[in-house]
């Protein structure tokens, strides 16, 4: 049984471009308050602080899992479980003593989650498109390295966009000129009405 228990399990999270390897969003997480008596090397705690050693890190990991056809490696001394979708590869990385089989739930809580986001369409364009959605969806999976949610449906429902019913109304506001015109008489009459009852 491992000494060093935490609730920190999750040392980073990445989706990367597998066509030009590039990152599409990349987010490392570290513990706020180190162990007391601790150096540097702690459950929670950040093992690529730079950005030099954490795009090493994700070239030669990129360049590990091409070609696989597992979805857990030992990579660099951690677990990293990863899925492939469309042109991107999808990482979850924890430390070397981590459960794997709950790494995997994140990872398949993330890609779940995504599709029904993105409507099945996990490709390094549509995920550009609704960044906002997908950094939403990981914050909402993960926060400072904890893992919070693995259900895909409850995500989505936090992440999705409000329905379109609740914006009926901005559509009948007239913005010509004649309209913001009279917006701007109605605003004048509505202020000289407050002043005279002052």
């Amino acid at each position: 049984m491992p000494t060093n228990m935490s609730l920190f399990s999750v040392n980073a999270i990445l989706i990367l471009s597998t066509d030009d390897r590039s990152r599409i969003l990349t987010k490392y997480y570290s513990a706020p308050h180190a162990p007391p008596g601790s150096t540097t090397n702690y459950p929670g705690a950040n093992p690529y602080p730079t950005v030099k050693e954490q795009k090493a890190f994700e070239k030669g990991l990129l360049e590990k899992t091409n070609k696989q056809t597992s979805d857990v490696i030992l990579y660099d001394g951690r677990v990293v479980v990863f899925k492939m979708e469309g042109d991107v590869m999808l990482y979850v990385v924890g430390g070397g003593d981590e459960n794997e089989i709950m790494l995997f739930g994140v990872i398949l809580a993330l890609r779940d989650a995504l599709a029904i986001l993105l409507k099945n369409s996990t490709d390094k364009r549509t995920l550009v498109e609704n960044y906002d959605l997908v950094s939403l969806a990981i914050d909402e999976i993960i926060d400072d390295g904890i893992i919070l949610e693995t259900d895909p449906v409850i995500i989505a429902s936090r992440v999705s966009k409000p329905p379109t019913q609740d914006i009926t109304s901005v559509k009948n506001i007239d913005l010509s000129e004649q309209g913001l015109l009279n917006a701007w008489e109605f605003g004048k009459l509505k202020l000289a009405e407050r002043m005279r009852q002052l």
